[in-house]
């Protein structure tokens, strides 16, 4: 039986979310911990004797190389079964962009294959190794998102506007079900964050600014993915290990900066940001992953008050904790491939994706010594191997001889997994406008579908999908799912009426009334951090799509993509209609099941959600009220008239963006494109053409795309070099952390004497540059990727880079170049390690 957590006071909520608008923190305070002011949770599994006598004899049987292994979480893309084989890891992982094979894609048949490769290899027992089944886990997190073929749920900020706990229960089952139907035993989620600032790029991975919202659907996906304590479908082979995450207040941080600091007092910490872990709890979350961000100056891996004190002792959790990918590297004293810290101040698990090896080598050693104490050693194996022997892994088998593994084609992507996304699409959209009633629509009516997500399933569900961004993807890999657009021409044809899909607008008969698609390009993490509300910021084609067709008499429902609200005064302006369906994943149709009445005039599905998230009125963060409050939404029985918004944004002069650097052969705005010749003397490139000093470079402008969107580099002489300057110096450690590549789009028209080097400046006599020869293909346009790590092992100091593009070259080499930006999505990437 699960003892529920009672609900945090309203009086206090209501207080601290009076005082913390989205954007503003309540102010500082000392990182220090006072556990007899924080909520107690209940664990819900009582004493067994009989596991705690397997734990025990098991752990009798371990090595300390054995008990070291358990600890550390390996990347699939930097581990080997044979290494499996040797080391004996506790946990392996697949992260966003890491697939079988090396491939971009994986289907459920590889996946399995890889599962019980790491599963053999880790019960051989040849060298006296214990024979202990290893978790697989994978960032679940909107469905099983990373296999073809899945069911893609809505995204977290769109599912906290249905208000429906049961709604999420059956969506953590549905999840879990496909999930362990692939091989993996493991889901990284759910995410119990509470975003205070939307300029964060992990918002739409938080179900709500409001903690409240937040609590009511924490122990409801816990049970969802992991069963019910208590009953027999507990850790049973159609669920999943959950974890909590990412504890603890990564929704908190200053100005929103993913892996930043969360500068506010502990009243807050408890009352907005720790809602959602007592109820986690309370249903038996096996793990909960620490964050890589700060509490006041000090990161969640360096703080045992927290770890220890609060979430082990004083809420009782008996589960393990796992760190987040290297994000012990960044406590201070320690690296990605040693930090004895983060284990006595409470880890169990560190994920060290491609730093395995080296970590496991120096937590050895550091064990040996004394500098780990084996009393923590032994409560964090003890920890792990009690979840994986409740999860039955010991007798289970290998991962594709599961009963659910064995079903995969019945289950991954079925019928009725696909109708509950589609009951949770309709459930999560929310109607900001209805001038004159236009909505819902007619059916027997022509109908327009335009904007670039009309027919764009890679779009509605945004990031953690398929890969780790969710860009560079068709239609065609997504079978069995359905765009809006075909969502809304399947019932319109249906019922005898008229439907065309046409991204940019241009009808072939004109429509008695148009839908408009629009939103944000998918991103995922630090990626989509951004400065301020903006929409698109130099960008208004979608805007100006809506004007087009209203000057036409045409009548227009906006339909807004996005994981966030931001500033869109101009477009719900522009729009009779406006919908914010948020990043609804595979089922479209669930957009057209609420937009479109049925053919005998009655309505199916009215609009129920309820903004989880404030709408804001201005573009600059924590300015002015909300545009539309938390829990504004209208239904078709309301008549709201709307005012026209003031279209004034609240933002002047230009931001610096870390992560775009040219654009259309231009400089983007905050950086400056320069000439350096041999005699290291720099010319500003503010028109075309222009030439070093001495003549060694000179630039011209080029017709890529459009006319004079890109531009020629010829080498007259050298060395010569091209740099980009920011206007400040960026901290790009933490993409650098991560899988992101510097790419620049270019041809290669002549080939030089010398060769080409491309890199980054980071100061007076720091650099990081590598050879980009082996990549380049003469004549032909390519997206060259080169990984940060590359550059970073090459010396750029990631933390102060001054030139976030730098490309060098010597005489007779002409470069043609359009962009330059960070990203995931290559033609070619350089392979630093050859």
């Amino acid at each position: 039986m699960i003892v529920r957590h009672p609900p945090l006071p309203r009086t206090l909520l209501a207080a601290l979310l009076a005082l913390a608008p989205i954007g503003i923190a309540l102010g500082d305070g000392a990182a220090t911990v006072h556990p007899a002011l924080w909520p107690k949770a209940h664990w819900p599994l009582p004493p067994d004797a009989a596991l705690e006598q397997r734990v025990h004899a098991l752990m009798a049987k371990m090595s300390v190389r054995d008990k070291v292994g358990q600890l550390i979480q390996a990347d699939i893309a930097s581990i080997t079964p044979e290494q499996m084989r040797e080391y004996h890891l506790g946990s392996i992982l697949a992260g966003g962009n890491s697939k079988p094979g090396g491939g971009r894609f994986a289907t459920v048949a590889q996946w399995k294959a890889l599962a019980d490769a790491f599963y053999r290899a880790a019960m051989d027992t040849a060298g006296g190794h214990a024979a202990i089944p290893p978790l697989f886990g994978i960032d679940a997190v909107h469905g099983n998102n990373g296999t073809l073929g899945a069911t893609l749920f809505p995204q977290n900020s769109a599912l906290g506007n249905a208000r429906d706990p049961g709604l999420i229960r059956e969506i953590g089952a549905a999840t879990a079900a496909e999930v362990r139907a692939t091989g993996f035993n493991w889901s990284f989620a759910p995410t119990l964050a509470v975003p205070q600032d939307l300029r964060w790029g992990r918002a739409y991975e938080g179900y709500s600014q409001d903690p409240r919202v937040v609590a009511s659907y924490a122990g409801a996906i816990v049970e969802g993915l992991q069963g019910t304590p208590g009953t027999r479908d507990f850790l049973d082979d159609a669920h999943t290990i959950a974890s909590a995450k990412h504890f603890l207040a990564d929704g908190g941080t200053k100005d929103g900066k993913d892996q930043g600091d969360a500068e506010i007092d502990e009243h807050t910490l408890i009352a907005v940001h720790a809602a959602g872990y007592p109820p986690a709890i309370d249903a038996g979350v096996q793990t909960v992953m620490a964050s890589f961000s700060s509490w006041n100056g000090v990161k969640m891996l360096g703080n045992k008050g927290l770890l220890t004190d609060v979430l082990k002792r004083r809420m009782d959790f008996q589960g393990f904790v796992v760190g987040d990918w290297n994000a012990h590297g960044q406590v201070p004293g320690c690296s990605n491939e040693d930090c004895p810290a983060a284990f006595n101040n409470g880890a169990d698990m560190l994920m060290a994706p491609d730093s395995w090896l080296g970590l496991y080598k120096h937590t050895l050693a550091e064990v040996e010594s004394g500098a780990i104490p084996m009393a923590r050693v032994d409560d964090a194996v003890a920890r792990i191997l009690r979840v994986k022997f409740r999860m039955g892994l010991f007798t289970a088998g290998a991962p594709s001889t599961q009963p659910l593994a064995r079903d995969s084609d019945r289950i991954v992507g079925n019928a009725a997994h696909r109708a509950l996304a589609r009951r949770a699409v309709r459930e999560s959209l929310v109607l900001l406008k209805n001038d004159g009633n236009l909505l819902p629509l007619n059916p027997h009516q022509r109908i327009l579908v335009a904007g670039e997500g009309a027919d764009s399933i890679s779009q509605q569900s945004g990031g953690w999908t398929l890969t780790w961004q969710g860009t560079g993807l068709s239609n065609a890999d997504f079978p069995g799912a359905q765009s809006i657009g075909t969502g809304i021409a399947e019932q319109v044809k249906a019922a005898s009426g008229e439907a065309e899909i046409a991204p940019d607008g241009r009808y072939t008969h004109k429509p008695d009334v148009a839908v408009v698609v629009f939103g944000e390009s998918p991103y995922a993490e630090f990626q989509g951090d951004i400065a301020n509300l903006l929409f698109h910021p130099g960008d208004d084609h979608d805007l100006e799509l809506i004007r087009h067709l209203r000057a036409q008499g045409i009548p227009v429902v906006a339909v807004y993509l996005g994981g966030r609200p931001l500033w869109l005064n101009r477009e719900i302006n522009a729009a009779n209609a406006f919908v914010a369906a948020w990043l609804p994943g595979s089922e479209g149709g669930g957009v057209a099941d609420v937009l479109l009445r049925k053919r005998d005039g009655q309505v199916d599905f009215d609009f129920r959600g309820k903004l989880a998230f404030a709408w804001p009125g201005s573009a600059a963060p924590g300015r002015g009220k909300p545009q539309f409050p938390l829990g504004y939404g209208l239904t078709y029985a309301d008549r709201v008239v709307l005012p026209k918004l003031p279209e004034q944004s609240g933002i002047s002069g230009d931001t610096v963006r870390v992560d775009d650097y040219l654009e259309k052969g231009k400089a983007v705005g905050g950086y400056t494109l320069s000439l350096v010749g041999a005699d290291h003397k720099a010319v500003v490139v503010t028109a075309t053409p222009t030439a070093t000093a001495d003549g060694g470079l000179r630039v011209t402008a080029l017709d890529y795309k459009a006319q004079e969107d890109a531009r020629q580099l010829e080498w007259i002489d050298g060395p010569a070099s091209l740099a980009l300057a920011s206007v400040k110096p960026l901290d790009l450690s933490r993409q650098a952390n991560g899988d992101m590549m510097l790419i620049v789009t270019l041809r290669m028209d002549a080939q030089g004497t010398q060769p080409v080097w491309i890199g980054m400046g980071c100061g007076h006599d720091c650099r990081g540059r590598v050879k980009l020869d082996a990549v380049l293909a003469q004549g032909r346009w390519q997206r060259i990727g080169v990984p940060l790590k590359c550059l970073r092992a090459a010396g750029a100091n990631m933390r102060h880079v001054t030139e976030p593009f730098v490309l060098e070259a010597g005489k007779g080499e002409r470069l043609s170049i359009t962009s330059a930006a960070l990203g995931t999505n290559a033609d070619r990437a350089l392979d630093c390690a050859r």
